[in-house]
């Protein structure tokens, strides 16, 4: 069944979520403090430990050289200029928004937090190389094992955001059906044009948002890391115009 690893992943984030709601009562809020911080950083260091694995390479020689920081910066620019000009955290916002206010009717508990619960798990959820390689191969290969594997991490991640960061985390469910589902149905389109080396890219790019989501968490920034989604797939784009130069 085309979609299945997908459906399993919103399937996860779900479930962890209903069960970090029912952990987060019996949770102290100093300790809910911590914790947040606590992933915060992780988050920081994941990102950092992507785009250092991009970015340097071991020579044969056995000295570490730099790669591909101009297309990096290239990404981040073009992207961030595409992510404003589309207003991709407006619409993130908004949708949470819309969300919140149906929610509001039936759940009568505090949601304060629901749209940045929502925006992060959704952000943390989407940007990472599992999802885009996970996709495609369920798309192209009904292959649905790195989906699966990316469901148990997004499961057990969800029920720590959702015990700190409430109900919104459980609807990022819905972004993940949207994005992921929307790579498996375009998978023939794009497989041919995602190389091992672009995936890295991808994957590098992608790194630093997570990096930025982790700053974010933290409160020490304010960087709208959706409007930079677009630099996600910029190196795809230059991959795409240097066949043709």
């Amino acid at each position: 069944m085309t979609g299945l690893g997908t459906i399993v992943n919103a399937i996860a984030v779900v479930a962890g979520s209903i069960l970090g709601l029912i952990l987060k009562s019996g949770i102290p809020e100093r300790f809910k403090t911590t914790i947040m911080q606590a992933i915060s950083l992780s988050v920081i260091f994941i990102g950092i430990s992507g785009v250092l694995q991009g970015i340097f390479k071991v020579l044969s020689t056995g000295k570490i050289d730099r790669q591909f920081i101009m297309l990096m910066i290239f990404s981040l620019v073009i992207g961030g200029l595409l992510g404003e000009i589309l207003k991709i955290e407006d619409f993130l916002e908004s949708l949470a928004g819309k969300i919140k206010m149906s929610v509001s009717k039936f759940i009568k508990s505090e949601i304060s937090t629901f749209t940045e619960g929502f925006v992060t798990a959704s952000l943390v959820f989407c940007v990472g190389a599992m999802a885009i390689v996970g996709s495609l191969e369920d798309g192209l290969n009904h292959n649905f094992s790195i989906l699966f594997a990316k469901s148990i991490l997004d499961g057990v991640t969800s029920i720590i955001f959702s015990a700190t960061l409430g109900i919104g985390v459980m609807f990022s469910s819905i972004t993940i059906l949207l994005y992921q589902g929307s790579i498996t149905l375009l998978a023939d389109i794009v497989k041919p044009f995602l190389t091992d080396t672009v995936v890295l890219q991808m994957s590098m790019v992608g790194s630093v948002l997570i990096f930025a989501i982790g700053l974010n968490m933290l409160g020490i920034s304010k960087i709208k890391v959706g409007n930079l989604l677009p630099a996600i797939f910029v190196p795809v784009v230059w991959y795409v115009v240097n066949l043709f130069i």
